[in-house]
């Protein structure tokens, strides 16, 4: 019993450690922060809608490892079908047109501890500046009237 006890101890304790060690920046559940939203919202991303998404990938220490607004090209999925990460799937449910949001993706929900060599280390925490551009094709109907909430990327969740 003694020998179990002592094993649940030194168990328990690994574990607190390794939350300790995490890295700076580093979060366990997906965080979303909206930082523009229209006025008005005609169209929502729902599940199975195809999107356009503009987005800006950053590691915690502020590491661009990809972006789609350099490139002048959206990327374009069906929204919860797996085709991307599924911070991503989660994430953009139910934005509309026009908004941006910035989410916080830990790990399990991004590229796991395997990360995606050579650019995204194992276990890593992504952050991305998106903008949702069309749903189903349909681009913003409106002009952009809502409240700006930051557009800087650097506000914090």
């Amino acid at each position: 019993m003694r020998l179990r006890y002592s094993l649940f101890v030194i168990l328990f304790s690994l574990i607190a450690f390794q939350g300790f060690a995490k890295k700076s920046g580093d979060v366990s559940e997906l965080q979303i922060g909206v930082k523009y939203k229209p006025k008005t919202c005609e169209t929502k991303a729902h599940k199975g809608d195809k999107i356009k998404v503009h987005y800006r990938g950053k590691l915690t220490d502020g590491t661009v490892f990809d972006s789609s607004f350099e490139r002048g090209d959206p990327f374009e999925f069906v929204l919860g079908s797996g085709q991307v990460i599924k911070g991503w799937d989660q994430g953009l449910l139910g934005a509309c047109v026009g908004e941006k949001r910035k989410l916080k993706i830990p790990a399990k929900l991004g590229y796991g501890e395997q990360g995606s060599p050579p650019t995204i280390p194992g276990g890593a925490t992504l952050i991305f500046d998106t903008e949702l551009v069309a749903v189903n094709e349909k681009p913003s109907g409106g002009e952009e009237d809502g409240e700006d909430a930051g557009e800087d990327g650097d506000d914090e969740l």
